[in-house]
């Protein structure tokens, strides 16, 4: 089986710099397992890696699409997938960086989502029309009710999984989150290690209200303005991403620039805890807590004992 390395965690632990050193020790590429930074032009908001962060090691699917573009679980798998060929061409590893859970599960465990098959045209648009008439809340209410699981880790913004998972359920009679699971048994094709970053809690919250505020003095407002004024709106996946709604609603004139950012602090603090909820439910994970490491060379060497173990160096 071919080697495949993935590293990942809530956001803002510190994965960046990680898989930068890892990548050098082990003589791999980065495959990006990020929802926004595949967007060009989607920079400050998305805290995207820089050309000079990436100390000369090759990045994939990051300033891809633009922002007009649809990005979804079975385009980033068909992507990944290439980027891998790429990579084991060279004799080198792949290493997965990014936090969605999602997009990792599928790649690795060649999960299928159904994200197209079946779909209802008419439905679809009966459930947009009232998310945007009726708010976010209304139908997230409704995947509540009917399927609770998948509520837990898909959040009430992300109103194109909302509909989707109802969706399903309307066409098939059957949750989603239960057709998921049964695709949850799938084996992997891969020879792999399974890194989740993690550290204390108030830590880990208190590095993304800071990482908000940086983004703010860089420049997210006018980011977001200069979307807007390309055409861009509520209704590209782009522009639903945390960071981005928010200052795009503050723009709009419908919340201050405080409540814009006070939200994107606390929503992107839940979002932490959901990643973490995902990652607790992944088999054959290996967390590694920051805190009980003094450095990162530290948490390289016992990811190097693991990676040795496995024979995937």
């Amino acid at each position: 089986m071919k080697p495949l390395v993935i590293l990942t965690g809530p956001t803002a632990v510190g994965k960046t710099d990680l898989s930068i050193k890892l990548a050098k020790k082990i003589n791999g590429e980065i495959i990006s397992a990020d929802s926004m930074q595949v967007y060009k032009g989607m920079n400050i908001g998305s805290a995207k890696i820089t050309e000079e962060e990436k100390c000369g090691v090759k990045h994939y699917l990051i300033d891809v699409l633009d922002p007009t573009e649809d990005f979804n679980v079975s385009l980033f798998k068909e992507m990944a997938l290439e980027a891998m060929d790429e990579i084991y061409k060279k004799n080198m590893i792949p290493i997965i960086t990014g936090g969605t859970g999602f997009y990792i599960q599928a790649l690795l465990y060649d999960v299928d989502f159904n994200e197209s098959d079946g779909e209802d045209t008419y439905l679809r648009e009966k459930l947009t029309k009232e998310a945007i008439e009726k708010g976010p809340d209304f139908l997230f209410e409704r995947l509540k009710k009917i399927d609770p699981e998948s509520a837990e880790i898909i959040h009430k913004n992300n109103i194109k999984r909302v509909i989707r998972a109802i969706e399903f359920y309307e066409q098939t009679g059957t949750k989603i989150s239960d057709h998921n699971k049964e695709q949850y048994e799938n084996e992997s094709p891969y020879n792999f290690s399974y890194f989740v970053l993690t550290d204390d809690r108030d830590k880990i919250y208190e590095r993304i209200n800071k990482r908000v505020d940086i983004m703010l003095e860089k420049g997210l407002v006018k980011e977001v303005e200069t979307l807007k004024n390309n055409g861009l709106s509520m209704n590209n996946i782009s522009m639903q991403g945390l960071g981005y709604k928010e200052i795009l609603a503050y723009l709009d004139g419908d919340i201050t620039l405080d409540e814009a950012v006070e939200i994107i602090k606390r929503d992107t603090r839940h979002f932490a805890k959901r990643q973490l909820t995902w990652f607790r439910r992944e088999k054959h994970v290996t967390f590694i807590d920051k805190s009980k490491f003094k450095s990162d060379d530290e948490i390289l060497m016992f990811m190097a004992e693991e990676l040795k173990a496995k024979k995937i160096i």
